[in-house]
């Protein structure tokens, strides 16, 4: 945004008809309460459910939907370059027959990625990235996921969030150190997909970062109410150190009352 800030916007649904955008930039710095209706809807079919499963779903839709295919998290399982479909031969088409960047990010610590091309920055903006890289593009999914696979004997790939929700200070030059440790241990086989890029950097708007984080959900806490010190990542970040995973909540029938 104009103020060289990640933009976040909330995006709700009425069960399944979708609700205008919600500029929540707009909201850090008010009082916010959110309050847990007690009902759950699995954002696939609609139905009420007690629990979810990946993300707003049933357990039937996380079975059978496309987005909820294993090559979702293991990218290195993706067939479809192949002519062979895991789940939806359509959607995995679409979604995974198409280029990836191998990147690494600084979220607490470093960690490799794997992402489309075109999901860039929000990919990074998602897990709350200081600063991230792309270091390789590749032609289809299931390469940048063996590539992924070989870097994790290095490098994390995931995110942790108390040390991503704390004022992490961007390290270039430790990121840069990283491509290149990298690049020498994917090797030559994997050279022909090396990409030279520089470093992106990204702002969040937060006004003051939690010295210790308390995390809230709303099966324990209905009802979250307090200033809202800023958002990072998938973070609503309350005073206090209270924070509130957005994404882990798809699903959930909430009333938001801002200022």
């Amino acid at each position: 945004n104009e103020h060289g800030q990640v933009a976040y916007s909330l995006s709700g649904a009425d069960v399944l008809q979708a609700l205008p955008p919600e500029d929540i930039n707009a909201w850090v710095g008010k009082r916010l309460h959110i309050h847990f209706e007690g009902q759950i809807h699995c954002r696939v079919s609609g139905q009420v459910l007690r629990k979810t499963y990946g993300e707003g779903m049933s357990y039937q839709a996380w079975s059978e939907h496309p987005t909820a295919v294993e090559s979702v998290l293991r990218p290195e399982l993706s067939r479809i370059h192949e002519g062979i479909a895991l789940r939806d031969f359509e959607w995995e088409q679409k979604h995974h027959n198409q280029p990836h960047y191998v990147y690494i990010s600084q979220t607490g610590a470093f960690k490799v990625g794997v992402t489309r091309t075109t999901n860039r920055p929000f990919r990074w903006h998602d897990q709350g990235a200081v600063a991230a890289v792309a270091i390789a593009e590749t032609p289809y999914r299931q390469l940048a996921g063996e590539m992924e696979v070989a870097l994790k004997e290095i490098l994390s790939d995931k995110t942790n969030f108390r040390k991503m929700l704390a004022n992490v200070a961007v390290d270039i030059p430790a990121l840069e150190d990283w491509k290149e440790e990298c690049f020498e241990h994917l090797g030559s086989v994997y050279e022909p997909f090396f990409i030279d890029e520089s470093p992106e950097t990204f702002a969040y708007p937060v006004l003051s970062y939690p010295e210790k984080v308390k995390s809230l959900t709303l099966d324990k806490v209905p009802h979250i109410e307090g200033t809202l010190e800023g958002i990072k990542g998938q973070y609503l970040l309350f005073d206090g150190g209270r924070v509130m995973n957005v994404r882990r909540h798809s699903g959930y029938r909430v009333r938001i009352d801002v200022g």
